[in-house]
């Protein structure tokens, strides 16, 4: 994704050639050019998108999805992560969650995992999301895994398997009871229709596919594929995090919890009330910076 270093030469760049758009509302000619100037440099591209939205947003004086035509009501609950730690911190975690969010989130893929599970289940009932982050190697064993999850509640897989071995997520896929996302298996909007039949859906991170302008051709194509969506994030402040709750009202899943991790957020702007992804009537992104 880039470092400080790589992001400050990148964003040089940017500075040296942006003045040959005069008008920012060509957006697909001036962030299809940028996406020119390095083959990486996606968080740096992010960067960019989402300020480039932010000012076409306000000088519109409208909320990007409003512009996109979608009904803030409808954004989703947003997943928080349950870390990896001993019985009796994963309980107390998971009792303190509980109380503020709808649907939680385990990342799996260890030794460990059922004894995990059921250290939360033995505390909430509440749906959970798994993320395997490619840890089940072997397609028998992440299928079994799947049929056992799904007893205990969960709601979705993640990334079951290593990216490479595409045609044993493909199987697991075909006859899994859970939709099973691909997350390192997917980058950018080339990456969606190859994934067609391998996952049963795509999470999308702006930081990954270059953001918002790229992000939306994610969402668009998946969906004309007949496939399910769901949009994730890294530790982030509430500017990017605000930026990519701008199509949440799209999705199937949000995991949009990164904000949330850190502590020195310098914006406010999309807010988690009781769970849910409460998007602001702010134009742009819908952020203002504290």
């Amino acid at each position: 994704l880039g470092t400080v270093d790589s992001v400050m030469a990148f964003l040089k760049k940017v500075q040296d050639v942006i003045g040959r758009f005069a008008d920012p509302f060509q957006l697909e000619d001036i962030l299809a050019y940028i996406d020119t100037l390095s083959p990486g440099d996606s968080a740096a591209k992010t960067a960019v998108d989402i300020a480039l939205h932010d000012l076409v947003g306000k000088l519109l004086q409208a909320p990007w999805y409003r512009i996109w035509g979608l009904d803030k009501e409808k954004a989703p609950s947003t997943t928080f992560t349950i870390g990896i730690d001993t019985a009796d911190v994963v309980r107390a975690k998971t009792k303190e969650c509980a109380e503020r969010f709808n649907i939680l989130k385990v990342k799996l893929g260890r030794d460990n995992d059922k004894e995990m599970i059921e250290t939360i289940r033995s505390v909430t009932d509440l749906p959970i999301a798994i993320d395997a982050n490619q840890g089940w190697k072997d397609k028998r064993y992440a299928l079994d895994m799947i049929h056992w999850l799904k007893e205990k509640g969960i709601v979705m897989i993640e990334q079951p398997m290593p990216k490479e071995q595409l045609d044993d997520i493909a199987w697991v896929t075909e006859q899994s009871p859970l939709p099973v996302f691909a997350d390192e298996s997917i980058q950018r909007l080339k990456d969606v229709a190859r994934l067609k039949g391998v996952f049963t859906g795509i999470n999308i991170k702006l930081m990954k596919c270059t953001g918002m302008r790229e992000a939306w051709k994610m969402v668009t194509l998946a969906r004309a594929l007949d496939m399910k969506v769901m949009v994730g994030c890294m530790t982030e402040t509430s500017c990017a995090i605000s930026a990519a709750a701008q199509f949440s009202p799209a999705v199937d899943f949000a995991d949009l919890d990164g904000s949330l991790l850190i502590a020195n957020d310098r914006f406010k702007g999309m807010e988690v009330v009781k769970g849910k992804i409460t998007l602001p009537d702010l134009p742009g992104i819908g952020v203002v910076k504290l």
